[in-house]
């Protein structure tokens, strides 16, 4: 068993980040840093980060606020005033890694840009995440994950058995790109402890639609305007008797058993059928067969039969059901997350962290800190109105 990891033994313990950011993507690259030791101070404007209103709210909170958000510092801070702009420089100067996902030039109107915070503070590692990047004929565009999805192809690549493009149906785009961000910093943080200097770290969200589809861009360049291809077959989702079950066929030796088990001695017989090369351009007509065996018995059964097997295969079930799953409870996937005011919530740790990680503690009330947190910094609470 995974020993409790201390909140001192975390990688990051002892660094302080200063989350400029709202929303999901900047938020999310935080709650990593957080999530791996770091003191996270969260900047909201009077009105509050707008992730506390993406979606159903109570008691001041959304499910993607707390998601992305838990155990952070919120201080308010108003960047509109003189006041506010001279502590947001303040608070940034006393950081080792800022995050702003501003549209390319606010930040340096707020005095935060990371020319003007590098003079001072040469170690600073300053990131900043955009829709499209800084420079080019869409960089002061607004972006949103879905816009994104749609421009960059992924909406395409998602799209029904009838070919309609579909919205990947969670913020891929922007979760991605708090990760991409996260680790951008964690390669900096090794290099400014190697050399003594900061960098600016830039990362749109066009930049992750991109590397996401990877493999796709390339396979449309090798075969130009051949359409959707697939790897095996049979391959898809197939409904049982009382439900749903995805099975994919790894390789030859697989197929051959699949066979033997649905007792299909075409499958096994079959010359044409005993590579890969030659089952694609019957994929519709063996999806067909395997359609209508399943059909038959319900998904425990083909559960236990492609288990015993080795086949693979994966039940159809919502991210909640996942917190029922054996293998989720057998390795202590979900830990609790006590948050003010509501029920204890389940909480995915970190990949990667190493043993058994608390929850990075409660997200925060908007400005729950600001006066603890400015008092700290020696600096002085800006007054309402």
């Amino acid at each position: 068993m995974n020993a409790v990891v201390h909140p001192d033994d975390l990688p990051l313990a002892g660094l302080t980040v200063l989350d400029l950011s709202q929303g999901i993507a900047g938020p999310s690259c935080c709650a990593i840093l957080r999530q791996q030791g770091a003191r996270v101070i969260k900047i909201e404007p009077p009105e509050g980060d707008w992730a506390r209103h993406m979606g159903r709210s109570t008691d001041g909170h959304t499910a993607i606020s707390i998601a992305y958000n838990a155990g952070k510092e919120s201080v308010v801070v108003d960047g509109r005033t003189a006041e506010g702009r001279a502590t947001l420089r303040a608070l940034a100067l006393s950081a080792d890694v800022v995050v702003q996902n501003y549209r390319p030039g606010v930040a340096e109107r707020l005095g935060v840009g990371y020319a003007a915070l590098a003079e001072a503070h040469p170690r600073v590692i300053y990131v900043s995440i955009s829709g499209f990047g800084s420079e080019g004929p869409q960089a002061g565009l607004p972006a949103l994950d879905t816009t994104v999805q749609a421009l960059t192809g992924l909406m395409h690549l998602n799209r029904d058995a009838q070919g309609q493009p579909r919205r990947i149906g969670f913020f891929v785009v922007d979760i991605c790109t708090g990760l991409y961000a996260a680790q951008a910093v964690a390669a900096r943080l090794y290099q400014t402890a190697r050399t003594g200097r900061g960098r600016h770290i830039e990362v749109s969200m066009l930049q992750t639609a991109a590397a996401l589809q990877a493999y796709e861009i390339v396979d449309g360049a090798l075969f130009p305007g051949a359409g959707p291809g697939a790897f095996n077959a049979p391959t898809g989702l197939f409904a049982t008797a009382d439900g749903q079950i995805y099975v994919s066929m790894l390789n030859d030796a697989m197929f051959r058993r699949l066979g033997g088990v649905l007792s299909l001695s075409t499958w096994e017989t079959d010359p044409a059928l005993q590579t890969s090369a030659g089952r694609l351009p019957r994929a519709a007509a063996l999806n067909q067969q395997l359609a209508a065996a399943l059909a038959e018995r319900p998904t425990a059964h083909w559960e236990a039969v492609f288990t015993a097997h080795d086949i693979l295969h994966g039940r159809v079930r919502t991210a909640i059901e996942l917190r029922e799953d054996a293998q989720a409870q057998h390795v202590g996937l979900f830990g609790e997350l006590s948050q003010a005011g509501l029920a204890t919530l389940p909480w995915p740790g970190l990949p990667g962290g190493g043993g058994h990680q608390p929850p990075p503690g409660a997200a925060p009330r908007l400005g729950e800190h600001t006066t603890c947190v400015l008092h700290e910094f020696r600096l002085t609470p800006q007054q309402p109105g």
